[in-house]
């Protein structure tokens, strides 16, 4: 009795802060307006109807100041289902405004409208904002920068305007169908027919020295390059000829600088570094930008490069683009697994003072999660074009992951329970030579299942994600929404439990919301589950994700009234099943 009474009061006193929060807005609320609608874009010498917000493509970036409120109201204006994410917001106690479809809230249907409301606390820089339904993130995203209270720790002096550089990729054919047609006959993906920067491809494709990102500098001074990979299934190397980077923050989290000839941003991933004029260009020259993919995966790859160029001021004022030019000599190989390893080994949080690094020293639970390809049986009368002829699926502990057809965290909310179950393994179901397995031999058939995992309010949890070599060993950037947390190891090969946490940085390791689980290895993170709701956790792969590569984590709702999930808003999209 004490304790229904105690979850009663600490309910009517959320409801309070809600009306409160409501019926009065701060001075520092940021509105927003989407419209998501259809767009004739041309690209490759294709024109098709492309989904957008706003009729922009990528779509419009929204800069706020840390500490504000933020409401984005969200139209839908096309016959479709959709959804906005907020990708490394960490929505404290707002799990209604994150945005996965039927995780947080059910998609928004034709002609309905709902606002996101949350509030950007104690955290600063890059991140981004995209569609969270079916593939419309081929499309449908932006960058979503945060200013931060106190000036940048930087010690070079900063020109401005930042540079946003979003990277994506670009279908001939409707995206939608693409999808359709991976999880009709159960094969892979068409490849992407292009790369492109802030929604240009440059002039290696066909149809595209017009359609070229050209980006004038000032000599002598420093730019700050807010870099965002978007692309829905590659990871990617990027470098600019002639030109150092210095790497200063990930997923929005400031870095101990370092120098680098080059980076490798896995989808999901955002990072800022600085570039400084310091080239005496040929008046008429220009400097190439290039991203190309990391190459780990066994399915249809595009392995293209999308161009761009640095133009210095005193040059050529006609921005034309260079009939020869070249790749930068700087840019990685496909198969540059030395290097990526290396640039993410560089990758160390700042620690200081005035931005501490508050790595989890102990843990109250610790997960092993193995991360699969799958194949299932053909079923009868069925068409399958994946290997062997059977279906493609993908897994966490052998556990498929469904969706339900009502959003996981209402029924939470509600204490309804259904649609789910609590019973997410935390640990394999057999333990074998993960890495060691052959590819095309051995296979383990998934189950299928919405299973979740549930933890107590603070707990310190720490999760081994250990890749598998079934079908293909590839290098996963796993996503978790509503926290950051801190990769605290990684490497090649099969986890050491009794080993390798001998090796763990405890003191600077880099914080993000999005990991790059090596290709055959493994990458052990840390978090505190101090952000009540439900919370995916997914491969920002998105053919991975489509096949199930994903889990819920469930943060119950802590003693204080603080540490509570607020209700639900008055305009969340109803569940139509």
């Amino acid at each position: 009795m004490e304790a229904k009474v105690h979850h009663l009061l600490l309910l009517a006193i959320s409801i309070l802060a809600t009306q409160l929060l409501s019926s009065s807005p701060s001075p520092n609320t940021k509105k927003f307006h989407f419209n998501v609608e259809w767009k004739n874009i041309t690209r490759l010498c294709h024109s098709k109807l492309v989904l957008t917000v706003n009729g922009k493509f990528p779509g419009p970036t929204i800069a706020v100041n840390e500490g504000d409120n933020v409401h984005v109201t969200v139209t839908n204006k096309v016959a479709r289902n959709t959804t906005i994410h907020w990708h490394g917001v960490r929505q404290l106690r707002s799990a209604w405004a994150d945005g996965p479809a039927y995780i947080t809230q059910c998609p928004i249907g034709a002609g309905k409208a709902y606002t996101y409301k949350f509030s950007v606390v104690d955290q600063r820089g890059t991140l981004w904002w995209h569609a969270h339904f079916s593939w419309q993130r081929a499309s449908v995203y932006g960058a979503f920068i945060i200013q931060p209270t106190t000036p940048f720790p930087f010690s070079l002096p900063l020109y401005t305007p930042n540079i946003p550089l979003i990277f994506g990729e670009w279908w001939n054919e409707d995206v939608e169908l693409v999808e359709n047609e991976m999880m009709l006959y159960g094969g892979g993906p068409k490849s992407s027919d292009a790369y492109t920067i802030n929604g240009l491809p440059g002039p290696s494709y066909p149809c595209s020295t017009k359609d070229t990102f050209v980006q004038t500098i000032v000599p002598g001074k420093t730019y700050l390059l807010r870099i965002i990979n978007a692309a829905l299934n590659d990871e990617l190397f990027f470098a600019v000829a002639n030109h150092t980077l210095t790497v200063v923050e990930i997923d929005g989290v400031y870095t101990k600088p370092f120098a680098t000839p080059a980076i490798m941003i896995a989808p999901g991933q955002t990072t800022n570094v600085l570039l400084t004029a310091d080239q005496s260009p040929h008046p008429t020259a220009m400097f190439t930008m290039a991203a190309r993919p990391y190459l780990t995966s066994v399915f249809p790859f595009n392995n293209s490069t999308t161009i761009a160029f640095l133009k210095y001021q005193n040059q050529n004022p006609q921005n034309l683009i260079p009939p020869n030019y070249s790749l930068p000599q700087n840019l990685p190989n496909l198969e540059d697994t030395l290097f990526a390893t290396h640039f993410l080994n560089n990758l160390r949080s700042l620690a200081s003072k005035e931005f501490p690094c508050n790595v989890p020293k102990t843990v109250d639970k610790s997960v092993v999660v193995t991360i699969s390809l799958n194949l299932q049986d053909c079923p009868a009368n069925e068409t399958c074009r994946g290997f062997q002829n059977k279906r493609f699926f993908a897994s966490m502990n052998n556990q498929s992951f469904i969706r339900p057809s009502t959003s996981i965290l209402e029924s939470h909310y509600h204490n309804l329970n259904v649609g789910f179950s609590p019973d997410f393994p935390e640990k394999p179901p057999f333990a074998f030579n993960y890495t060691g397995v052959s590819p095309v031999v051995e296979n383990m058939s998934p189950s299928f299942g919405t299973r979740v995992l549930r933890l107590p309010y603070g707990t310190r949890l720490e999760i081994v994600l250990q890749d598998t070599n079934f079908l293909n060993p590839e290098n996963h950037p796993i996503h978790v929404h509503g926290h950051n947390f801190f990769i605290v190891g990684r490497g090649f090969g099969n986890f050491n439990a009794a080993e390798d946490p001998l090796g763990y940085n405890l003191v600077d390791p880099p914080e993000r919301n999005t990991v790059a689980v090596p290709v055959g290895g493994w990458a052990a993170i840390r978090m505190v589950a101090d952000n009540p709701g439900v919370w995916f956790v997914h491969c920002h792969l998105e053919e991975h994700t489509s096949w199930g590569l994903a889990v819920a984590l469930v943060v119950e709702n802590g003693r204080e009234p603080s540490q509570c999930l607020l209700p639900p808003p008055n305009d969340l999209p109803p569940c139509s099943v």
